[in-house]
């Protein structure tokens, strides 16, 4: 329908049908259509304003309706509208209003939201010009009537998310809107909108809890901005005092008085206004919070506590800061009395009623901190806090360790909460910290066979704490300061030798483990209780505990343990091989039984074993006995999984024999990390099971089925591989690449590159021969995974063909940059001119600040290498023909974003190809520019200055005129 057609003045009550939520999709979809074509109408809106205004409908979706008409007209039409449509919406939002009052039964909630919107828009619209009696008008009209009250106050909400609310973004314009409206209604409303405020908590504080709290939450709203005067006065505070005991009221009137003590303010006001609350609040029995039982109301109440607290705390800093000894005294005293208080909330047996304090808490002691010294009394404050942190840590009875919810979640974070607390008495005073938890700790462990789990796991959960808590540098906590030296010693060989590591529970054998190792260089000082935790980590205590995930964490950190004390294992090592042998097995997924290990946790084994063998004192050979029979059973079982694989049918279990085939690779992969060169390898005489390895393993990639988990998994041995055995690998290169290149999705190729890049960097010469062959290939077989169709809205496909693109580039970046250019130009003419312009592309076409970087460093190079006199026949030409204008069109693109920090790279890169070009070009490059920037309006002047600025030879001055150069020409 055009937009200049006048609709009728009914509605199309068959579209209207489609409003239904469960009205037939051809009826939805002509509802849809009726929405545009009345929105885009000039006057089509006006059938709903008369529908609306004269209440001719009943169903609330076809009020809801309406309502969007009319706001969409609002928000986009406004400007355009006459003055005497503009007055149409008023009246009819007014006469909406007026009907509410009369109503039996209110609106839905939906419905009323949307009405408030729709005022707030209509507010922020026009309160500033053409409506600045809005909230006059509004009270007028509902005076106290309950339906107009509920929408009055849902539309003062309204209006405080779209003008006030600091986690909605705005613009600027809306944010100086936002700003000039605060102002008007500072001085002209806000004294009638709280009188409005004090006349409806004063009238339904009885009669209608709903109405009443939806009230304190817009005065807690708005007392952040408004004059706090007209809120904190005995008038208003006392109604709200009396709400607080008022059960449906109280939680609501507690977050008010909680914004209204948040609000900035002169801190000695501050502390004045937040005292005289306490006051009021502990002479009315709040305080005594032992006898409350309403543990929502106390989370709330807590919540109060914890803000008059923090305000208390910010008052006594800036004071300080000021260097006003009295009053900061007085803010002191002020804090140090809430103390009492705040301990009964943090030992509350309610964790939520507990963290809401915390953040008061943490910011005492930070005051106690920057004291020079602490009484007796901030003493006794701070054991209090640490005896309440040390209970609240504790699990209670009903935390499922077997599934884990939100309330398990909940308090893992609470957990970290008190932790900071730790952390924070730590600072304060570390010797009574070191203390309290040496006494704990000892106390729970002289009888940890009759004390609950809960204690059990706490008191060792303090001393692996203390780790974090009195920090020390590389974890060297047994050398430096006696007095810890010695506690934790003497805490640690309690640990080891009191025989709580058979404690039947999982939570406290997790934290007997992870003790163990996060003080793993105590066993350095006292190696005598190594055999004792060894044979913990190996038996039925770890890895074979009956738990799942105590049985995987305890693989983890096995390898932690044994990587730091790998030099005192020489005397154990084949007793922990023999032990574990049965861990290493590959397990086939046709034996029905669940392994005791992830193939996840395996991994970790296998690097253990690999850092055992390899850092043993036994000679060459012994080591090179022991991996040969820790990968021996590996390459058979993968021989036969890959026999068998093109011979199974079902898809299910092909996928599951190339995981286990996969999983046999990572495990030999991984037995390779403790190697760091070739050197290590041979020394070790393990090349040859490595090279027997990659003969067994390579057969995989002409495996018909399932190619990309083994590509993917022969692709990281060979990267390991060529770290370990270096040019030994050469031989096996050439065949692997033919596989890997064939039928190649995006992810395979973009993860091959990597590996020829690898290749190419480290044997550079060596393996020019090889390159020359599979260079073309590999770029063919690029651009043809980059030329394949697909769908436009497919993400996916999209953002593979990036980071193939990306991959590419970064491929021939490290051909260049290797000195292997010859290699490119070895291809003949044709195949390079493809290359160089698929480079041009990436440099200006594709909005990827990343790929056109690289490009760029790419054109630089070949600048460099063939730009000169001697270069590469007719790569002058293309300079000229495409390169510089490469370096000058792609910083004009409007998706070349200057205000972007990779886009900003890219430009410098960009700048130094320019200078390369000059370099290498001298004055004909400088002739050149003079002709080619007028052709694209460039003017006499500023082509003569970027010539100038060309030849001289500081580049920092060329990027930062460049820089300019872009901006003003894409102004």
């Amino acid at each position: 329908m055009a937009c200049e057609s006048a609709l009728p003045a009914i509605m199309d009550e068959q579209a209207l049908m489609g409003l239904n939520p469960n009205a037939d999709a051809c009826y939805r979809q002509r509802a849809l259509v009726y929405f545009e074509q009345l929105k885009e109408s000039q006057d089509g809106w006006e059938v709903c304003a008369e529908a609306l205004a004269k209440g001719v409908y009943s169903d609330d979706h076809v009020k809801f309706f309406c309502f969007q008409v009319l706001e969409h007209q609002i928000k986009f039409r406004h400007g355009s509208l006459t003055a005497a449509q503009q007055q149409l919406i008023r009246e009819t939002l007014m006469k909406w209003l007026q009907a509410q009052l009369m109503n039996a039964h209110p609106e839905k909630p939906f419905i009323r939201n949307k009405v408030a919107q729709v005022l707030s828009l209509m507010f922020v619209t026009e309160y500033l010009t053409l409506w600045p009696k809005f909230f006059f008008d509004i009270l007028n009209l509902v005076g106290l009537n309950p339906n107009g009250v509920d929408i009055y106050l849902r539309m003062l909400m309204a209006i405080d998310a779209d003008v006030v609310d600091r986690d909605i973004l705005h613009s600027p314009e809306e944010i100086r809107r936002n700003t000039l409206i605060k102002d008007s209604m500072r001085g002209q409303c806000i004294p009638a909108l709280v009188e409005s405020w004090f006349q409806i908590l004063q009238t339904y504080q009885h009669t209608h809890s709903e109405l009443t709290c939806q009230c304190l939450e817009v005065v807690g709203a708005y007392v952040s901005w408004i004059d706090l005067n007209l809120i904190a006065n005995d008038r208003f505070v006392n109604l709200l005092l009396s709400h607080m005991s008022i059960e449906e009221l109280r939680e609501e009137a507690c977050d008010c008085l909680f914004e209204i003590v948040n609000k900035g303010m002169d801190p000695v006001d501050k502390t004045k206004l937040v005292e005289s609350l306490c006051q009021v609040l502990q002479s009315a029995g709040f305080f005594n919070i032992e006898q409350e039982e309403d543990v929502d109301f106390l989370a709330k109440f807590s919540r109060l506590v914890n803000g008059m607290g923090q305000s208390l705390v910010l008052s006594w800093t800036r004071l300080s800061k000021m260097g006003d000894v009295k009053v900061s005294a007085e803010a002191l005293r002020a804090v140090e009395a809430k103390v009492p208080l705040m301990l009964q909330l943090l030992i509350h047996e309610d964790d939520d009623i507990s963290a809401n304090i915390v953040a008061f808490c943490y910011d005492y002691l930070h005051v106690l901190k920057q004291l020079p010294a602490l009484n007796e009394q901030q003493k006794t404050n701070v054991e209090a806090i640490m005896l309440a942190v040390m209970n609240k840590l504790k699990y209670d009875d009903e935390y499922n360790f077997d599934s884990e919810g939100e309330d398990e979640a909940m308090f893992v974070e609470y957990r970290k909460q008190l932790k900071m607390l730790l952390d924070r008495l730590a600072q304060v005073s570390p010797e009574l910290l070191l203390d309290a938890v040496h006494r704990v700790f000892n106390a729970t462990m002289q009888n940890w066979q009759t004390v609950p789990f809960m204690e059990v796991e706490v008191a060792i959960r303090l001393l692996y704490m203390l780790g974090e808590a009195l920090p020390a540098s590389h974890g060297a906590h047994f050398s430096g300061d006696a007095t810890k030296t010695s506690t934790l010693q003497s805490m640690m060989r309690t640990l080891i030798s009191c025989g709580v590591s058979e404690y039947q529970h999982s939570s406290v054998t997790l934290e007997f483990f992870e003790t163990a190792v996060r003080y793993d260089k105590f066993f350095l000082v006292e190696p005598q209780h190594i055999p004792s935790v060894l044979m913990a980590f190996l038996d039925h205590r770890g890895l074979r505990h009956s738990s799942p995930k105590v049985r995987s964490r305890v693989a983890y950190l096995f390898s932690r343990f044994i990587k730091t004390l790998h030099k005192h294992m020489n005397a154990f090592i084949e007793d922990i091989l023999s032990r574990i042998q049965d861990l290493l097995e590959l397990a086939p997924p046709e034996n029905g039984f669940p392994a005791l290990l992830t193939s996840d946790d395996q991994l970790f084994m296998f690097e253990t074993v690999g850092v055992l063998i390899v850092n043993g004192e036994s000679p060459a050979e012994r080591k090179q006995a022991l991996m040969h029979s820790l990968l021996t059973p590996l390459m058979e079982a993968f021989r036969m999984l890959l026999a068998k694989l093109p011979q199974e049918a079902n898809e299910e279990r092909q996928a599951a024999l190339a995981d286990c085939l996969s999983h046999a690779v990572g495990f030999a992969s991984r037995t390779s990390k403790v190697f760091s060169n070739k050197q290590t390898v041979k020394q070790c005489g393990c090349s040859e099971v490595y090279l027997d390895c990659l003969q067994t393993f390579l057969p995989a990639l002409s495996c018909p089925v399932q190619r990309g988990p083994l590509r993917s998994a022969v692709r990281s041995f060979l990267h390991r591989m060529i770290i370990c055995l270096e040019e030994e690998v050469l031989p096996f290169i050439p065949a692997a690449s033919q596989h890997m290149l064939k039928d190649c999705e995006p992810r395979d190729l973009q993860e091959f590159i990597p590996l020829i890049s690898q290749i190419t960097a480290k044997f550079k010469n060596q393996v020019s021969p090889f390159l020359q062959e599979v260079f073309m290939p590999l770029v063919m077989a690029i651009f043809e995974v980059l030329s394949r169709p697909a769908e436009e809205n497919d993400q996916t496909a999209a953002l593979e063909k990036q980071m193939l693109r990306r991959s590419y580039f970064s491929f021939i970046q490290t051909v260049a940059s290797s000195g292997m250019n010859e290699i490119m130009a070895s291809q003949g003419a044709e195949n390079i001119e493809r290359v160089l312009f698929t480079i041009i592309q990436g440099a200006v076409d594709f909005p990827d600040p990343v790929a056109q970087k690289t490009c760029f460093i790419i054109l630089s190079r070949l600048v460099e290498l063939w730009g000169g006199k001697d270069g590469l026949v007719g790569f002058p030409d293309f300079i000229y023909k495409h390169i510089i204008p490469a370096c000058l069109m792609a910083p004009l693109k409007p998706t070349f974003d200057l205000s972007d920090a990779q886009t900003v790279l890219t430009l410098s890169e960009c700048t130094l190809t320019l200078h390369m070009i000059h370099l290498k070009r001298g004055q004909e490059c400088i002739q050149f520019l003079q002709e080619y920037l007028p052709s694209l309006q460039v003017s006499p002047e500023i082509t003569q200055e970027l010539c100038q600025v060309l030849q001289q030879p500081d580049v920092k001055v060329l990027k930062n005129y460049m820089k300019v150069f872009f901006q003003q020409a894409k102004l």
